[in-house]
């Protein structure tokens, strides 16, 4: 039975280990991307192969997507905490144009409208630093963000005001300047940027002052985001059109936080549960108690200990652990006893111990099974 393009692996598709640097992810896509174009290629199933192709280094080549991928395969894909995974897909003329379109080949559109069309602003990244409390039940924070935004003075035409940019009179306006090249394909007609415009086929006779011709200034704008609960290390929350500025008109790229939570003092958390190491005295655990244990939600919950209770039984508060980023509900709370040993006694408490020493007998055996190797079981690890 064929394989399908939604079912076969990335890593086999681009002919790479698993361990694969994104070098060698890169190398082995233009590789490929150049053997399986459907203008160059004969073979019949060019254009599948050309569209696996570029779905795999779609995943592979974004850290995020491929460490998903790696860890849970195609079903990881769905969901992306946030990040849409349209945001990440190549645009195809871009990879025909980085490709294919500096030769001869008449790929894209045309060698003017190429070099001009607006361009999407880069992806920013940024930590974004919570306290235990944040994270478990949202928050709004104030983030400052340094990007490029469209100058002010020239409206991102890079020309100082009352003067406006001129065709290029070494290119003609088209941006790029051509040239005879030995490839691969045997001789070709190479295009390349223009340099004495960079490209843009315009030359700026005047720049403005405050952008110095590039259409971009360095701003620091500061926003307020909302936290969704239940976040945890390494949640990427996606802000749209907060990334750098487009050039040329282009639309902005986002901005994605990274969270880094503080750890907490007492709690410590396992996916959607909270742990709570909690010391009770030698009395409770022999002849049992009732104890306030705090919870996370800054309340106390009462838990009933029962006589003979053991070191390392584990106590259950259901609903007071995390809430779940995408559906309702809540993780519990876990509570690991600790009977808590004395140091130092009165002479009152080490006559009473001597006394109850002297009931207890003197004989030890051997434990099946020690404590850290059943909390090893109990949770995972």
């Amino acid at each position: 039975m064929a394989v399908t393009m939604a079912t076969r692996d990335y890593y086999e598709i681009l002919g790479v280990p698993r361990n694969a640097s994104q070098e060698e992810i890169k190398a082995a896509f233009r590789r490929l991307a150049r053997q399986y174009h459907p203008d160059v290629s004969k073979e019949p199933d060019a254009e599948e192969k050309f569209k696996e192709i570029n779905e795999a280094y779609g995943v592979l080549s974004d850290p995020e997507k491929r460490r998903r991928y790696d860890q849970f395969g195609h079903a990881g894909l769905g969901d992306m905490s946030g990040v849409n995974m349209h945001d990440y897909t190549m645009d195809f003329s871009d990879l025909v144009e980085e490709l294919f379109g500096s030769f001869g080949f008449g790929f894209g559109p045309s060698t003017s409208t190429r070099t001009q069309r607006p361009r999407r602003g880069r992806d920013l990244q940024m930590p974004i630093h919570l306290k235990f409390e944040e994270a478990v039940f949202g928050a709004e924070k104030t983030i400052e963000i340094t990007r490029n935004e469209t100058c002010s003075t020239c409206r991102g035409s890079g020309a100082a005001p009352g003067t406006t940019p001129q065709r290029c009179p070494t290119c003609g306006g088209r941006g790029e300047v051509r040239q005879v090249r030995q490839t691969f394909f045997g001789s070709m007609m190479q295009s390349m940027p223009c340099p004495a415009c960079n490209g843009r086929g315009e030359v700026i006779a005047s720049p403005c002052p405050t952008c110095r011709g590039s259409g971009l200034e360095r701003k620091t704008v500061r926003k307020v985001v909302s936290i969704p609960a239940g976040v945890d290390n390494g949640t990427q929350i996606r802000l749209a059109g907060e990334g750098e500025a487009g050039v040329l008109g282009g639309p902005h790229g986002n901005l994605y936080l990274v969270v880094n939570i503080e750890p907490h003092k007492f709690f410590k958390r396992r996916d959607h549960d909270i742990i709570l190491n909690l010391d009770i005295n030698v009395a409770q655990a022999a002849l049992g108690a009732e104890i306030d244990v705090p919870t996370v939600d800054g309340k106390t919950e009462r838990l009933y200990i029962p006589p003979g209770t053991q070191p390392g039984k584990v106590f259950t508060l259901k609903g007071r652990g995390v809430p779940h980023l995408r559906k309702s509900g809540r993780g519990d709370q876990h509570v690991i006893i600790n009977v808590e040993i004395p140091t130092r006694l009165t002479p009152e408490q080490r006559q009473l111990f001597e006394k109850l020493a002297a009931t207890l007998g003197s004989n030890v055996k051997p434990k099946e099974k020690g404590f850290l190797e059943w909390l090893t079981e109990m949770f995972g690890g």
